[in-house]
């Protein structure tokens, strides 16, 4: 069967492999080296250089042009996928020390933006596309796409209104709050202690959901590939429990066959041919998903679980004929 990502179009004669991101992100390293144990052509995009990057690009019936970085000359018509990892530029150490609107900024924003508009219309499977991982920058927009693939979300309300929350809050005793956009944020249980801050809300908008009770898991998918791992810990958000002074362990598990093809019928939806999926087992026996991660950091999972996602990353971008 083919990929679902994957159309009919032959294979380039000269395949490359792009990467792009920073050297010491460990997700993107575990990638280039699965990648070299094939035996396969990468060409990195380091941004620690992007001052001395330069991007041409032509965009017409089709989209094609160069990338010339301090190493090499990297020509996208042969690149025939792609593994972007980028940070916003702007907030590399070289570009803060510049400032905005200095020469250095305003050349580091064209290399990101012309680089982040290749990966949107490049006929090279990408993992993952701009566009596709736009659907993070808003929880609950991607709630309602999450609900539609036919998993259940948290009760949840997103207000400006203290009395709204205290409300709230009584109705379902015990809740949760997080920020509404794509920015990483510590999920944290409601307390009395926080009720003094709550008259914040009325300038920044902040989503409050039902506490579920249960069993967190992690779901990564690959193109068909799903790599599960139960999650043991009794704090709130499990990636912050040593600050907590808790515990965490990871271990493989194998996800009843309808929740597999959920997970992959999520990412299909969302156009991610790589994500990472929350997802917890309340003790109603209801599977719960939190939230779809677009570029999961499945580096800490793989070191716990000894799970290949590294390689079946790798295996994808190889096997995969073009992603558009």
């Amino acid at each position: 069967m083919q990929h679902p990502f994957a159309p009919s179009t032959p294979w380039r004669e000269c395949k490359t492999i792009l990467l792009w991101g920073l050297p010491e992100d460990t997700p993107l390293s575990m990638v280039q080296q699965a990648l070299h144990r094939k035996g396969c052509k990468v060409a990195f995009i380091d941004q620690s250089e992007v001052l001395e990057t330069e991007v041409s690009l032509i965009v017409g019936d089709t989209v094609h042009g160069w990338v010339r970085t301090p190493n090499q000359v990297i020509d996208l018509n042969k690149v025939t996928a792609a593994y972007l990892r980028p940070h916003e530029s702007a907030r590399l150490p070289l570009i803060e020390r510049a400032g905005v609107g200095s020469a250095a900024w305003e050349h580091a924003m064209r290399i990101d933006d012309t680089l982040l508009l290749w990966a949107d219309l490049t006929e090279a499977l990408v993992i993952n596309r701009p566009r596709a991982m736009a659907s993070n920058n808003s929880k609950p927009y991607q709630s309602s796409l999450i609900r539609a693939c036919g998993f259940a979300t948290p009760e949840t309300l997103i207000t400006t209104s203290q009395e709204a929350v205290r409300i709230f809050w009584t109705q379902h005793q015990e809740i949760i709050y997080k920020s509404i956009s794509g920015v990483r944020s510590i999920v944290s249980r409601l307390s009395h202690a926080h009720a003094p801050r709550l008259l914040h809300v009325a300038s920044c908008p902040t989503q409050f959901q039902a506490y579920i009770a249960g069993t967190d898991y992690r779901v990564h998918v690959v193109g068909e590939e799903v790599f599960a791992c139960k999650i043991i810990s009794a704090a709130s958000d499990y990636r912050y429990a040593v600050r907590e002074g808790m515990c965490v362990s990871l271990f493989p598990y194998t996800l009843p066959q309808d929740i597999v093809q959920s997970c992959r019928d999520l990412s299909r939806a969302l156009d991610l041919p790589v994500a990472g999926i929350d997802l917890r087992k309340g003790s109603d026996d209801i599977w719960y998903c939190f939230e779809v991660n677009p570029s999961p950091a499945f580096s800490y999972y793989q070191d716990m679980t000894d799970q290949p996602i590294d390689e079946a990353i790798a295996q994808l971008l190889l096997s995969t004929k073009t992603g558009l």
